[in-house]
């Protein structure tokens, strides 16, 4: 088994028309054993910018702190917020430089940009980037996502159906992979506010 599914991880990115969405699952595990039912994934990065982290859950914390440290020198530096390519480069970039010793975590950054147009971006543990205008996923059960994603997705979908469309491809693809699920969590970025809904699970 790889290092990065020794925790298991579900995160999915997707675009919707002027929203954009993100999906995690919150188990935290050792291997098949489960630890805690309730672990973040997800975080917010600015009022429109949210990075899910799928990999090794001490490099996902450790990363998530270092992540805060750098976009804060930059508020205080710019005294603006941070965009979402931006973000996106700086964080290719934290990676990069680690490559001989590598933070085992896959990152997915979503968010809107200055004129309120969805970005997303993914990325492996070296920080090689790959940008969409559809979703992007990471995690242990890639391939279940991948192809709920494209059973679901459509173009120009409103927040409601992007909150569907997620949960209903973060569900259907957790119940498949042993090591993801226990529940999820939905946030949908507007250019108004964020919605943010928790989603129950199989348990077992």
């Amino acid at each position: 088994m790889s290092i990065l599914e020794y925790n298991g991880a579900a995160i999915i990115a997707m675009a919707g028309d002027g929203c954009v969405g993100i999906a995690a699952d919150r188990r935290l595990g050792a291997q098949l054993h489960t630890i805690a039912t309730d672990f973040t994934k997800c975080f917010r990065m600015a009022p429109k910018l949210y990075v899910g982290l799928g990999g090794l859950a001490t490099d996902v914390q450790t990363l998530h702190q270092l992540l805060e440290f750098r976009m804060n020198l930059y508020t205080l530096k710019e005294e603006r917020e941070m965009t979402p390519q931006v973000f996106s480069h700086l964080l290719s970039h934290l990676l990069y430089e680690k490559r001989f010793g590598p933070y085992f975590v896959e990152p997915v950054v979503c968010g809107l940009d200055e004129k309120g147009e969805p970005f997303l971006s993914g990325m492996d543990l070296i920080g090689a980037p790959v940008t969409a205008k559809d979703f992007v996923v990471t995690g242990t059960c890639t391939g279940n996502l991948f192809g709920m994603c494209e059973s679901l997705y459509k173009p120009k979908m409103n927040p409601d159906e992007l909150f569907e469309c997620l949960a209903q491809s973060l569900l259907s693809s957790v119940d498949r992979d042993s090591v993801s699920g226990w529940g999820g969590i939905v946030h949908i970025i507007t250019k108004d506010n964020v919605i943010t809904r928790e989603l129950k699970g199989r348990m077992d």
